[in-house]
């Protein structure tokens, strides 16, 4: 059982940071009122990029917020990887 929660855990890890580098092109790209796909990506990824936003200070207008959510779902990933 704990092999089929590592996989799990270690796909929908995979799947978040594809999103989440999505959404970094997505944002580069200026795809406001891109449709659906655009919204659901937006609402798929801000549950996790809120937090960290809200965490981290303002710096110089960059957000790194999805550069801190892909180091910390790799970790998570690899830490369960090893299960």
């Amino acid at each position: 059982m704990s092999h089929i929660l590592a996989n799990f855990v270690t796909m929908l890890a995979g799947v978040l940071s594809l999103l989440v580098l999505v959404r970094v092109v997505l944002s580069w790209t200026n795809a406001e009122g891109g449709g659906g796909f655009t919204a659901f990506v937006y609402q798929a990824t801000e549950p996790l990029l809120g937090p960290i936003r809200r965490i981290l200070p303002p710096m110089g207008g960059l957000d790194w917020s999805p550069f801190i959510a892909i180091i910390v779902l790799s970790f998570i990933a690899r830490l369960f990887a090893g299960l």
